[in-house]
């Protein structure tokens, strides 16, 4: 099909649709998904075994002990949700400004969060200790008269998790309502035109629906936004509204609001660039949208930077021992090579970027945003065990050492996520027929 169609800048609205829909009805999935589907299903099934292992012999299977009681567990957590930000805000963000390189872009990286989302929702969980119990954070009617407790940070992931996964879940669907409509008036065997049929809800494409539909979107489009900005502040609230030196710290919530961005731009130009050269659509997905993105990956790192730099100059200038202690003992300490290795990904990888040649390399776009992935786990990581594991009176100062099954969980839900998306990418439209339609449209 790549073959087939390689001229897709030149092509017309109709030939673009033939294109991608026949990506769903007509091409079978080649050796190399097949063997990327079976690496991730592998995963996949480590993760499901570590998630039964743990509900029967609890979290002491990680290597989470007292003071080091959050780990893997957390870093997975706010390294998913990280990455899910992002996806809803590029495309919202970039729809509200009326940006038209959005519609090649827009379509994985709403799928990105739906799937990032799912992954990171079951960390809050698994650590609990029993996950069974997990529905008392939610406010439901009981004879007890018990409520959730609003003062702890749980609560506040819950509502913060699922309004987002709301929003999301909705702002996906709608966007994709015209496009299953696509697929299905081309679908030939009946159980394909049922499934998208059921998808396009009875679109015939009239010019009141799609007066509706684009007053819908834009209406999603204005609530995703803030509630991206409001979503992660409350993750940093986990942090610092703790008294934790390193932790308690105002600049928190931008500064994860910014490395929400940072992660999840690099998660975007990553699977950008396997379905660029996969599917065939070089010139639907170009060499321009890969310039962009290298820029908004960029600006997104030097807002970073500038956290980093708030940070440490607070430290000194204030002069607290303790902050002062946690600072020196991220740079010199036992886990010092954790902040050179976020220091190097995140900072100095970055600036290769200034460069438009390199900004528009594949290769090197999908280098440094893997950097930036691997920088911000090691980030967030960094964040907790160095301000856990020598807090508190000396008597109290332990370590942490990552168990296998620590590994299983990290290495298994980027099994699991890779698994969703490869799905996504067999059965919906990769990219967003009808914006694509309509900028290709005399």
């Amino acid at each position: 099909m790549a073959r087939d169609m390689t001229h897709l800048a030149s092509a017309g609205p109709a030939a673009l649709t033939d294109h991608v829909t026949g990506l769903l009805l007509r091409r079978r999935a080649g050796k190399v998904w097949w063997s990327v589907f079976a690496v991730a299903l592998v995963l996949t099934g480590a993760l499901v075994a570590g998630i039964v292992v743990l509900l029967h012999e609890g979290v002491g299977v990680w290597g989470n002990n007292m003071p080091v009681a959050w780990a893997f567990d957390i870093t997975n957590y706010v390294w998913w949700i990280g990455i899910a930000m992002a996806g809803t805000f590029i495309s919202a963000a970039l729809y509200l400004t009326s940006q038209p390189w959005r519609a090649a872009l827009a379509r994985h990286a709403e799928a990105m969060t739906l799937f990032a989302l799912f992954v990171s929702s079951l960390f809050p969980v698994l650590h609990l200790g029993r996950p069974y119990f997990a529905y008392w954070i939610a406010p439901y009617p009981d004879k007890m008269g018990l409520w959730p407790q609003w003062r702890s940070a749980l609560t506040w992931d819950f509502f913060a998790i699922g309004t987002y996964v709301i929003v999301s879940v909705i702002y996906f669907f709608v966007s994709l309502v015209p496009d299953a409509a696509a697929v299905r008036d081309r679908a030939t065997t009946r159980g394909k035109q049922v499934f998208y049929a059921l998808l396009a809800m009875g679109w015939r494409g009239e010019a009141r629906e799609w007066r509706v539909h684009g007053q819908l979107s834009r209406l999603l489009a204005i609530i995703a936004v803030p509630l991206v900005f409001s979503v992660h502040s409350m993750v940093a609230l986990d942090f610092s509204e703790g008294y934790l030196p390193g932790w308690h710290s105002t600049v928190f919530p931008p500064f994860f609001v910014a490395g929400a961005l940072f992660s999840g731009t690099a998660m975007v130009a990553l699977l950008s660039l396997p379905l660029r050269h996969g599917y065939g659509l070089r010139d639907v997905i170009t060499d321009d949208h890969l310039d962009k993105l290298g820029k908004l990956l960029l600006a997104a790192g030097w807002v970073v930077i500038y956290g980093y730099a708030s940070e440490i100059f607070t430290a000194f200038y204030r002069g607290a021992p303790d902050e002062l202690a946690v600072m020196q003992n991220r740079m010199t300490g036992s886990y010092a090579w954790t902040f050179w290795l976020t220091m190097g990904c995140n900072v100095l990888a970055i600036q290769l970027l200034w460069s438009r040649r390199l900004r528009r390399s594949p290769w090197m776009l999908g280098t440094v945003s893997a950097l930036v992935l691997v920088g911000m786990w090691m980030e967030r990581f960094m964040l907790i065990v160095t301000v856990l594991y020598r807090s508190g009176l000396p008597p109290a100062w332990g370590s942490f050492h990552p168990t296998v099954w620590d590994f299983v969980f990290l290495f298994g839900s980027c099994g699991l996520f890779v698994l969703l998306f490869l799905v996504f990418m067999r059965v919906l439209p990769v990219v967003s027929l009808a914006e694509l339609r309509r900028e290709r449209a005399p």
